[in-house]
């Protein structure tokens, strides 16, 4: 039979170099530390991540911003249907970035949680209603619910790819 240890990690949080990180000591068998394992800990928003955010946002608002179909899809769906999407995109980015970044560090963080996705996902509003309305086909003056529409659908997969951008360290 062996004999199971817990496995129970040990680490303590510092900032090093004004980023957090997590520093976790590694031992030998008799329990001394032989030296430290350094990884960052990615739940404070800063800058770096917010330039991120945009070109994650542009690396997919781009693409998909270009295709008819999602012109005529935006003419098609309902309000409800936008809505919906809209909650959809929030709520897929909060699980994707909890899952990522703070499912083992919440506790103390909960703002810079919340403060991440709703960046996330008005950055990439943001990002995709300006290239849209570069492209022409937001008609602000004309019809601004359809220039809303349009945003909120194309935004869906551009946060996804800034979501995956703000990830890369």
């Amino acid at each position: 039979m062996t004999n199971k240890k817990s496995h129970k990690r040990n680490y303590s949080v510092k900032r090093v170099g004004g980023h957090l990180h997590k520093v976790i000591p590694i031992a030998d068998e008799a329990g001394k530390v032989l030296h430290y394992a350094i990884k960052p800990l990615m739940v404070e928003l800063r800058a770096r991540d917010l330039m991120q955010i945009v070109v994650g946002s542009v690396l997919l608002a781009i693409p998909v911003g270009f295709t008819e179909e999602v012109w005529r899809l935006g003419q098609e769906l309902t309000n409800a249907s936008i809505i919906w999407f809209a909650l959809f995109s929030i709520s897929f980015i909060a699980v994707f970035v909890y899952s990522n970044l703070y499912h083992n560090h919440l506790k103390g963080y909960e703002f810079e949680y919340i403060k991440r996705v709703l960046a996330v996902y008005i950055i990439s509003l943001t990002v995709v209603g300006i290239f849209m309305t570069l492209i022409g086909k937001c008609p602000w003056g004309i019809d601004t619910a359809l220039a809303i529409k349009r945003i909120i659908i194309v935004a869906f997969p551009a946060s996804m790819s800034a979501t995956l951008s703000d990830m890369v360290k």
